[in-house]
């Protein structure tokens, strides 16, 4: 069974916001969209924090790992895996944004 939460709410105040490092070390500050659970494993859909008020969106997945018994956010490098939360996500955006208002 999977556990979702909805999309994050248009006031700023509620969005989730997380800084994350890439292998740089360069910081990047990004608002969580989305979070299901499957099998098991978190994800996370994410965009930039400076993108919030774009009206053509491009989003980001990640997945909880744990590594030496820290909680880590990584990229899914399973194809089949990466398709099944991506089609979940899509699927979940699609329901909440009405074309049809444009």
């Amino acid at each position: 069974m999977s556990e979702n939460k909805p999309m994050a709410q248009d006031n700023e105040q509620e969005l989730e916001k997380i800084t994350l490092t890439d292998e740089n070390g360069v910081e990047s500050e990004f608002v969580i969209i989305g979070s299901v659970e499957m099998k098991g494993t978190t994800y996370y859909a994410f965009i930039p924090a400076d993108e919030v008020d774009s009206e053509y969106l491009e989003y980001g997945i990640l997945k909880t790992v744990v590594e030496d018994g820290e909680e880590m956010l990584v990229t899914i490098d399973d194809d089949d895996e990466f398709d099944d939360v991506a089609d979940y996500f899509d699927d979940t955006f699609a329901d909440e944004i009405d074309f049809d208002a444009k």
